[in-house]
């Protein structure tokens, strides 16, 4: 309230959360690669930028830490945007050997480029670019105080329409609705699930918060070192098919995401094997990120642009620490059993508001350099973050541009590895983000990560034979 009384008109003060992600030594980027099926015309996307994304408060705005007598107040002041500033058109030479590997290598220096701090926080790189995915290619990076990855993503899909409906915003899977039940049943139901929603919780939050207090993984292979992401990064993304997810879902009677991470452990597991010939089971956890928002609903943001509504944003994710697998299986579908368990456990459970909840106290009694050593300790002690975001179902355009897929990645944790999985109509685009000193191969990981949805598509028919039997 203090710090709102001296905000003038027009400005806003910095969300908590916010103000963490610009703190010294922990800027952390989102990064967004568009890959499109038609040449990029940037007069276009500028103009298209115009009249949606800087109608948005926080892309017309600067971060401003303090000065003069509001020293240590942080605020966002509204400026006068010129998009061209923000669009980058590097140029490249068409007949490159390997566009690819430059996409690659162009992206990792981007995420690695200072930012100017003196404009608003975002900026678009078009790069005239044919890649086996594309026919040019369109780089995004955001600056996370401007908001959490869902959010940004959300805001840049409000920026899309349909391709077969010009007009229309993006359609998402529509959560299925539970079918009517007795009234009694019901009842019983809801008893049951508030029961294990309180004894998964209690057990969850006891294990994380002993993992934060006493512990941290025990390899040291590919144990990120507290900055070293800031210095060596490399990001990396593969296309792969839906279906192919999807049958092994069905076969497994489970979700797309209990495959997803199961295919991450099985290709973690062999990496790990193969690389350093692991003998001894390995303690290591992953990071999981929950959005913790109820409405995933794009309408409100593309209102916000075109009408200047109202809708809630800003931070607000939680996480949860989840154990994961090292120990080889001759069944690889025992690594998506395990996924699943766990993952229930955690769904089950408050553990995500736990941990939300968590770092906001940390701010509101001991400050931000408690929270930042907090955050450190929570990345510095685990392994991997992983994260799953379901896409349109159907093709959608960016400013006249189909877009042929969409891979989003972050960056600026203290953190060795970094998994994040986009899905796109019937695609999946697994990105990877990696310190090269601490995992110098990501595409073999990729590669391990893969043949594991392979094996398991190739063991699925058998597997809906003998259920069919039973």
């Amino acid at each position: 309230m203090a710090i709102e009384r001296q905000v003038t008109e027009g400005e806003e003060p910095v969300s908590p959360f916010a103000r963490l992600f610009s703190l010294p030594g922990l800027d952390v980027f989102n990064v967004v690669t568009i890959g499109c099926k038609t040449e990029g015309n940037p007069s276009t996307i500028v103009e298209g930028l115009k009249n949606t994304l800087i109608n948005h408060p926080r892309f017309s705005s600067i971060l401003v830490n303090g000065h003069g007598e509001h020293k240590g107040k942080a605020k966002w002041i509204p400026t006068k945007v010129k998009v061209e500033e923000h669009v980058v058109v590097p140029d490249i030479d068409p007949n490159i050997e390997n566009p690819d590997e430059f996409l690659e290598d162009y992206t990792s220096r981007m995420a690695l480029s200072p930012m100017d701090m003196s404009k608003p926080l975002w900026e678009f790189h078009l790069l005239k670019l044919k890649t086996s995915h594309a026919e040019s290619v369109a780089v995004a990076r955001f600056h996370h105080s401007l908001g959490d990855g869902m959010s940004l993503m959300s805001l840049l899909l409000a920026c899309t329409r349909k391709t077969c409906d010009p007009e229309a915003l993006p359609t998402f899977v529509a959560p299925k609705k539970s079918k009517a039940k007795n009234v009694c049943f019901a009842v019983v139901a809801w008893l049951w699930f508030i029961v294990r929603i309180m004894f998964h919780t209690c057990v969850e939050v006891i294990n994380s918060m002993v993992f934060i207090c006493c512990a941290r993984d025990t390899s040291a292979h590919i144990m990120g070192k507290p900055g070293a992401t800031l210095r060596n990064n490399k990001f990396i993304h593969q296309i792969i098919s839906l279906d192919d997810v999807k049958m092994v879902k069905n076969a497994m009677n489970m979700t797309v995401n209990d495959v997803l991470f199961g295919m991450v452990q099985a290709g973690l597991s062999r990496y790990l094997n193969q690389r350093y010939d692991l003998e001894d089971k390995q303690r290591l956890h992953g990071v999981v990120f929950f959005n913790l928002r109820p409405n995933r609903n794009i309408e409100d943001l593309a209102n916000m642009m075109a009408k200047g509504s109202k809708c809630r944003w800003g931070n607000s994710i939680g996480y949860v620490l989840i154990p994961l697998e090292t120990k080889s299986y001759d069944d690889v579908f025992e690594y998506v059993r395990q996924s699943k368990t766990m993952m229930d456990r955690k769904k089950h459970s408050l553990e995500p508001l736990f941990s939300h909840g968590l770092l906001k106290l940390t701010m509101e009694v001991f400050g931000f350099k408690a929270l930042k050593t907090l955050v450190t300790k929570i990345f510095g002690s685990t392994t991997m973050v992983f994260s799953n975001v379901v896409g349109p179902t159907e093709e959608i355009s960016f400013f006249g541009h189909q877009i042929s897929y969409i891979a989003a990645s972050t960056f600026g944790i203290p953190q060795g590895l970094i998994i994040g999985i986009q899905s796109y109509v019937d695609k999946l685009i697994i990105n990877i983000g990696v310190d090269v000193d601490v995992i110098p191969d990501p595409h073999h990981l990729c590669d391990l990560i893969i043949e594991a949805l392979s094996m398991m598509k190739s063991a699925a028919p058998q597997k809906i034979f003998h259920a069919s039997e039973v």
